[in-house]
């Protein structure tokens, strides 16, 4: 019954992404990834697109090619019909992170916006990343992170669990910078933020640069 449960709410959940997340688009959430996405360059792999918020955001140069992955079905639908109508010429892959269907050095640039909260097994994705992105290429990120403050983080931990489900799998405590860094990952500039119109325990944001250092 728990099973099915979760599977009805994933369906709600990603139906329901982009309504959820409008307010904080509009209050500066889509110009933070606008500003990450001027970044990107080369052969360009986006990691958990969702629904494709990101799509519509790519600079117009720059860009030998776009592959996009989403392992939700439900989102990969979302993300199918809004790529044929924003950017026809992108490669749609249904994968997760973990376990990626391409070569070793396929990329130049890797792009996660709110996606490494969400994976389940961080530190493989991070390799991953590292095999597919050829030496030197860029991991460009925007993230929801552990807090700084420790009473922040103190709530953080305490409702991970209920977060856990209500984000459809995501996870409110990571410190991602660190496990960036720890992945092998040369870190750039990371500037630190305050996600838009979100509740409190993910509310601490970070965008930024790190460099493949393999």
């Amino acid at each position: 019954m728990g099973r099915i449960y979760d599977a009805t709410w994933s369906r709600m959940f990603s139906a329901l992404y982009d309504r959820a997340f409008e307010a904080s688009e509009e209050a500066g959430l889509r110009e933070m990834r606008c500003e990450l996405l001027k970044g990107a360059r080369g052969r360009v792999l986006e990691l958990g697109a969702g629904t494709g918020l990101n799509l519509e955001l790519y600079p117009r140069e720059g860009l030998d090619s776009l592959t996009l992955t989403e392992p939700d079905p439900h989102m990969f639908k979302q993300l199918r019909q809004r790529a044929a109508e924003a950017c026809a010429g992108a490669e749609l892959v249904q994968a997760g992170a973990e376990k990626l269907p391409f070569e070793d050095d396929s990329f130049d640039t890797v792009v996660v916006t709110l996606v490494l909260c969400t994976v389940p097994d961080q530190p493989a994705a991070l390799k991953e990343i590292s095999r597919v992105l050829a030496p030197g290429g860029q991991l460009l990120f925007l993230e929801h992170v552990r807090a700084h403050h420790p009473d922040l983080a103190k709530w953080q931990d305490r409702l991970e669990r209920p977060w856990h489900f209500l984000g459809d799998g995501c996870h409110c405590n990571r410190d991602t910078v660190a496990a960036i860094g720890a992945a092998g990952f040369k870190l750039g500039d990371v500037e630190r933020d305050e996600f838009p119109k979100a509740p409190a325990i993910i509310r601490p944001l970070v965008q930024g640069i790190a460099t493949n250092a393999r």
